[in-house]
């Protein structure tokens, strides 16, 4: 393999292990932030032990968050210094941003939120963990802000002199109308995420008689935000459909293997194409959906691969210009498919939840546990649709994939240091299981003794400490 292949592969590897924690962090420190508000509104003890045990595994996921965020910017640096050089000047803006701002109101507020515990005031100790979790939403825009600058690069000149691109307008980068989707997107995929990691351990303690009066309201509160994330995340990621369709049409056009243009088109539920994809050998398909998707209109006319590699021929020079079509067309209906099943063990778990009841059906503790899985799944196929369909441009329209990669670093180079971070990442992986399974057996904190109920002469409860 050549030291691009490679190359291509660490990214792939590294970005979509780190993007297995930054949703459900986002998720999840907004769930805590909501336990904890109705603690301090209510005073009933049951919502502290909720905070305290949901926050656990919350710092335990932002901890390997930010470990394996780390490695992206080794990699940028080693393996794609000719990208680097070219965007610098457009990356540095928002990537210096999300550092110094984003990221440092996020980890000094989860800092005091940590050891506040028993000496903030309690309403101020809650504010502390709001602004971590808005911290957590401007991060992510920041970041979302200069991938999408990739999808579609607006507010530049490239210099003619140096051959890199220059920022002229970045009002216009955190106003890009594919940063606003994929943030929208996005957003509504981490409460999703968040939602059903809840539901999922929730249901694994009440499988085993360990509710304490914790699990069944966390996961009722997890439910519900799961239904409404799952419907956020169908509106916008249909509007961001039709973005992309405006934007990228081949990505879309990859996203259904169609190669013909049609008006309508319909939407394949299962395409058996050639081993290359360059051919549709059978489908099954939904009449005018596709259209719809990708235009608003059942009617609406979409443009196939064909005439869009023609078309990109004619404008960028001879080549190949389209993504690897089996992967686009999979990960976009995984995506979808994953998605759609969170939806239904939402619906399930409400109706089984409702007036009271505690589910008691054999299949929907496992069905809710093994669905913990379903949103790191959708996200990472998610992502990778995202980035392969993008193919091959490292900036779309602008800046080749293969015209990217360090020219001076060998394909060994390459290969030694993804085995090396592959390893590192199974270590942390174990690292944070084990953590996860450790802390989810321990349960939460037994309940507070009444004031009056309490010796005065017996200490406090211990701080909330990890």
């Amino acid at each position: 393999m050549s030291a691009l292949d490679l190359a291509r592969w660490q990214f792939g590897i590294t970005t979509v292990y780190h993007f297995l924690f930054v949703p459900l962090t986002i998720g999840l420190s907004f769930l805590v932030a909501g336990m904890q508000t109705a603690w301090v509104r209510t005073g009933n003890d049951r919502y502290r032990r909720m905070t305290k045990f949901w926050g656990k595994l919350f710092l335990i996921n932002f901890a390997m968050g930010v470990a394996t965020g780390i490695v992206q910017e080794f990699q940028f640096g080693m393996n794609w210094s000719d990208y680097s050089t070219f965007v610098g000047d457009i990356f540095g803006a928002p990537l210096a941003i999300e550092g110094l701002l984003a990221f440092f109101l996020e980890s000094t507020f989860l800092g005091l939120w940590i050891f506040g515990w028993d000496k903030l005031p309690k309403k101020l100790h809650l504010a502390t963990i709001w602004l971590a979790s808005v911290g957590t939403v401007l991060s992510a825009y920041f970041i979302l802000a200069a991938n999408s600058w990739m999808q579609h690069p607006v507010g530049y000149a490239v210099n003619p002199a140096t051959g890199r691109a220059e920022l002229k307008d970045f009002g216009a980068v955190l106003t890009n109308s594919t940063a606003v989707g994929a943030f929208a997107h996005t957003i509504t995929a981490c409460f999703l995420t968040g939602g059903m990691f809840v539901v999922g351990i929730s249901a694994w303690q009440l499988r085993k008689n360990r509710d304490d009066g914790v699990f069944r309201p966390s996961m009722k509160l997890a439910l519900v935000t799961v239904l409404v994330a799952s419907f956020g995340v169908i509106v916008t990621g249909d509007l961001q459909a039709r973005l992309m369709t405006e934007q990228q049409p081949m990505k879309m056009a990859a996203a259904e293997a169609l190669y013909d243009t049609v008006a309508p088109a319909s939407f394949s539920l299962l395409t058996i194409g050639s081993l290359d994809g360059s051919q549709e050998k059978f489908s099954i398909r939904v009449p005018g959906v596709l259209s719809f998707m990708a235009t608003g209109e059942f009617d609406g006319r979409v443009e196939g691969i064909n005439d869009l590699q023609a078309a990109e021929q004619r404008q960028y020079g001879p080549g190949e210009y389209r993504p690897d079509i089996p992967v686009a067309y999979w990960t976009f209906r995984l995506m979808i498919g994953f998605g759609f099943l969170c939806l239904l063990i939402s619906l399930a778990g409400l109706w089984l939840l409702r007036r009271g009841r505690t589910p008691r059906g054999r299949w929907f503790f496992p069905a809710a546990t093994l669905g913990i899985a379903l949103p790191f799944l959708a996200n990472s196929v998610g992502w990778i649709f995202t980035e392969m369909g993008r193919q091959p441009w490292s900036v779309f329209g602008v800046l080749k994939t293969a015209d990217s990669v360090s020219p001076t670093v060998s394909a060994g180079n390459v290969l030694t240091s993804l085995i090396v971070f592959t390893l590192l990442y199974g270590v942390l992986a174990v690292v944070d299981g084990v953590l996860m399974v450790r802390y989810a057996k321990a349960g939460p904190p037994p309940p507070e003794a009444p004031a009056d109920e309490t010796d005065s002469d017996e200490p406090r409860p211990a701080a909330f400490a990890y």
